[in-house]
């Protein structure tokens, strides 16, 4: 479905290059894939703030690329919290250009212990942020 509306964008933006100043047009809208005003991919850093608006942030660094939440405790499970980094690595909206690690703690009399983190989480948690960064720029490409 994604390669299809690609197609259809693609097609519709070609007969512009052939305009006067259809060449600058489609470079503008391929170039919005990158940022210029920020150190990383704008599309990337907006969607990674959406998705984790949920937990207490504890840093952020836009041109570095790293947003870092405090320990957050989910309601229906009290004795389990989770803390999220979220590296951006690239400038260009693409699926390696960002990067999750997370830690989880249970609580077992009292003390915050270690526990392993399932992999499915953090890949999860990676793919819902690139397919809001995705949207995202979908709506920036058709307001346009």
């Amino acid at each position: 479905m994604t390669r299809l509306r690609s197609a259809a964008y693609l097609a519709l933006l070609l007969p512009l290059a052939a305009c006067g100043g259809g060449k600058e047009r489609l470079k503008a809208d391929i170039a919005a894939s990158k940022v210029t005003t920020i150190g990383v991919n704008a599309y990337l850093w907006r969607a990674t703030l959406d998705t984790l608006s949920f937990m207490p942030l504890l840093q952020t660094d836009s041109n570095g690329g790293v947003i870092v939440t405090d320990w957050y405790v989910n309601p229906s499970a009290p004795s389990e919290r989770m803390k999220v980094t979220v590296t951006i690595l690239d400038q260009d909206l693409r699926a390696d250009a960002v990067r999750v690690a997370a830690l989880r703690q249970v609580n077992q009399g009292g003390q915050w212990v270690a526990a392993p983190v399932q992999a499915a989480t953090v890949q999860k948690l990676e793919d819902i942020i690139l397919t809001r960064a995705r949207d995202l720029r979908r709506a920036a490409v058709v307001t346009k």
